[in-house]
């Protein structure tokens, strides 16, 4: 260790999911007095979150100031043809902040940034999350060992596999394992730039809906955390931000039962689909098995067979619903054996379809793209267009519109990496509809509980020396955290980024960065999928 107090210039707070409905509660309650007085001191307000607005592909857009059309992740699946893998950091094709501070010798700690694996090299020190396996590439090598060793254990994930919840005394642990971590690397490597970011305050949101007082025990650990880590590194700017909101929605709507009633989809039964998340976080992600789409236990195997045969879930719930087992079978029943005995896309026989819910959006099946396309290249942009029409159609039982608006691409997205987008951008109408790729037979279903999602408004607030709180925040979108935090430090933004430093900040110049390495081999790649459909991210 230094020694010394380190020199913590700016510190970039991430905080997921956060968002005014969920603090104002919190606020008022006066139990988070450290995080309260950063936005009743400083300076605050909206932060406009991204189309998508996902913790895969918004965090990516947040620390390199670029969109997704330039970074090049959309969700947290990168596909090719119709596989897909998890995505990694080396899917992030633009600089992330800490690599531009490297390139004007500027040190950093990063702890608990998503899409992080593996870590790239750097002046400092790196601690991946969020979709990096639980032993993931840190830098530098070694440093995962002795942080456990000085925190005691640390995991990114909480315990509580096989679809269960975890408590909420877990969040906490995993809270208090971020804090003590980057406190300690700040002391070891003494860097001018912190990023210390909070997962769970998303997942207590997912797991926990409208359960106000497990939000508030969440955000109370990250308060003592914030506190202890502003006495002990005292930083001498901080800014928070969270990459989306979270609240209420009405109701599901199945996009691909909606295309397949307009003739877009073929459906097969028994097939394989796409993954859940449980999958890829207890199989792959936890366990550091090398799951596949493929991989099925005998329950999976035995309803895949009934679908085949044409005794589909859909059916069976139907059954089961007249004799009044529906509730306690899909209590117990895994949902990859449930997907394992529905319909499923057959995604080479259809025009168009929705790969994975987090992309809103749809991507029609085009020859020479596709490995199996049926939408030939002269016929595309008259099919885009005669479905776009379609969705703008669509209408919820009370006769609202689903969508709010219904667009191409390139409408939302632009650079080198525009083409891995959805072809039609959906977004649902003030976020009220949770969109989802299951075939089961009905469109729109009512959630069984409180359920909650992802929403465009966000949080941001800053206070400190380099920040003019007088100053507002005009109208803040997540591209403009990377340039603003780079001018806290004197360092100029890259002349890629599609953001601007804030009103806030003194605005540094624009200059040229190399390119990012080639995409290398990542170690563990297999370990990274089951994470995700707890949390309703993968179907």
């Amino acid at each position: 260790m230094s020694g010394g107090t380190p020199a913590l210039r700016t510190l970039l707070v991430g905080i997921d999911a956060a968002c005014a409905n969920v603090l104002d509660p919190i606020f008022e309650s006066g139990s988070t007095p450290t995080l309260a007085s950063l936005f009743e001191e400083g300076t605050a307000g909206r932060l406009e979150s991204q189309i998508p607005p996902w913790t895969a592909s918004a965090w990516p857009s947040i620390y390199t100031g670029t969109n997704p059309g330039k970074h090049g992740v959309f969700g947290f699946l990168s596909f090719e043809g119709y596989d897909w893998r998890i995505v990694n950091a080396t899917h992030v094709r633009e600089p992330m902040l800490w690599e531009l501070l490297d390139h004007h010798d500027v040190g950093s700690v990063v702890v608990n940034a998503p899409v992080t694996h593996p870590a790239p090299e750097i002046d400092g020190a790196i601690i991946p999350g969020y979709v990096a396996p639980e032993e993931p590439q840190c830098q530098p090598a070694g440093i995962f060992d002795e942080v456990r060793d000085h925190v005691g254990e640390y995991r990114i994930y909480p315990n509580g596999g096989n679809g269960d919840r975890a408590s909420v005394a877990e969040y906490r642990n995993l809270v208090s394992m971020r804090g003590e971590a980057f406190r300690y690397l700040c002391d070891r490597f003494d860097p001018a730039f912190g990023f210390l970011q909070f997962q769970v305050t998303d997942t207590v949101l997912h797991e926990y809906p409208g359960d106000r007082e497990k939000v508030q025990a969440v955000y109370e650990a990250v308060d003592r955390e914030l506190e202890a880590t502003f006495e002990e590194c005292e930083p001498d700017t901080v800014i928070v931000v969270s990459d989306h909101g979270m609240d209420a929605y009405d109701q599901r709507f199945r996009m691909n039962d909606f295309l397949r009633e307009r003739g877009y989809i073929e459906s097969t039964r028994g097939g394989v689909g796409m993954p859940t998340w449980a999958k890829i976080r207890d199989g792959q992600l936890v366990d550091g098995r090398e799951g596949t789409s493929n991989d099925r236990n005998w329950i999976d195997h035995a309803m895949a067979l009934a679908g085949s045969v044409g005794l589909t879930s859909q059916r069976i719930g139907r059954i089961l619903e007249r004799v009044g087992l529906a509730e306690f079978v899909m209590e117990v029943v895994p949902d990859d054996a449930i997907r394992s005995a529905s319909e499923q896309v057959d995604f080479a026989a259809s025009t168009a379809y929705m790969r994975t819910r987090i992309e809103c959006g749809v991507r029609l099946n085009v020859v020479g793209r596709e490995p199996d396309g049926v939408v030939s290249p002269t016929e595309y942009e008259r099919v885009r267009e005669e479905l776009m029409e379609t969705l703008r159609e669509a209408r919820c039982p009370d006769g609202n519109p689903v969508f709010e608006a219904v667009g191409p691409r390139e409408e939302y997205f632009h650079g080198p990496y525009m083409e891995d987008a959805v072809d039609i951008v959906t977004i649902p109408n003030d976020f009220r509809y949770y969109l989802t790729t299951w075939l089961l037979g009905e469109t729109f279903q009512d959630p069984s509980g409180p359920a909650w999602d992802h929403i465009l408004d966000g949080v941001i607030a800053a206070h400190g020396e380099g920040i003019d709180e007088q100053a507002s925040l005009g109208d803040a979108h997540l591209f403009d955290v990377a340039p603003t935090v780079l001018s806290t430090l004197g360092i100029p933004a890259s002349d890629r980024m599609d953001g601007e430093a804030l009103p806030v900040v003194d605005p540094t110049d624009r200059t040229a960065y190399p390119d990012v390495d080639e995409e290398i081999e990542v170690v563990d790649q297999g370990a990274v999928e089951t994470r995700l459909s707890d949390l309703g991210y993968i179907e």
